[in-house]
């Protein structure tokens, strides 16, 4: 009975096409050449959290990067911003909000000390001399998106009682609230007062 063969643990081959691969053969191999990298990539898919705060698909993510040869790799450094909408999680206002990631990547050569001692999740591979950056800046992107989405630092909210926002409230606003223990005591004093007096019937002698 034949053995079944090893799996193959080779990337899959990388799209030229791709905005967000890279060609790194005029670096070669040689330690300390460098490329400059400036591109704007258009986003196929939004990043972030629905209805909370995304980058929307057909947005772009500008890309100002730069690419050295080190003894393992390719190392990236550099930035990746991007404009994301959303929603104030207290006013509940729509947000706009300019974001930016720094950026410090290896990709690992094939057969490279680094590949054979690291998980693929770990560190990133070139294939075939080329990187893809899309998983890296995603990554670094949806980190750096605020889990509470703010229009201020100092955004007030909303006023619990009537749901207007505080700061279009004029100062000293507020609502009389009565103690639940003498509601039904003010109701029944309401009640009272709206009843008109009996008056008698008979003539004082």
């Amino acid at each position: 009975m034949s053995e079944n063969p090893a799996p193959n643990t080779r990337p899959a081959q990388l799209d030229d096409k791709s905005p967000w691969v890279v060609d790194t053969r005029e670096l070669g191999r040689h330690a300390g050449l460098s490329r400059e990298v400036r591109r704007s990539v258009p986003l196929e898919a939004a990043l972030g959290v629905p209805d909370v705060i995304s980058i929307e698909a057909g947005s772009t993510i500008e890309l100002d990067l730069l690419l050295e040869s080190v003894v393992e790799g390719v190392l990236v450094s550099g930035t990746a911003s991007a404009t994301a909408t959303g929603t104030c999680s207290r006013c509940l206002d729509p947000l706009t909000e300019h974001v930016e990631v720094e950026l410090t990547e290896l990709f690992a050569y094939p057969g490279s000390a680094t590949e054979e001692t690291t998980d693929e999740d770990e560190i990133p591979r070139l294939v075939d001399d080329r990187i893809d950056l899309e998983p890296v800046v995603r990554d670094a992107v949806v980190l750096a998106l605020p889990l509470v989405p703010l229009c201020q630092e100092d955004c007030a909210g909303l006023c619990t009682e009537c749901g207007v926002k505080w700061a279009d409230l004029e100062p000293g606003h507020g609502h009389e609230k009565i103690d639940p223990r003498w509601a039904a005591l003010v109701e029944r004093f309401d009640e009272n007062a709206g009843e008109k007096p009996a008056h008698g019937s008979g003539e004082q002698a």
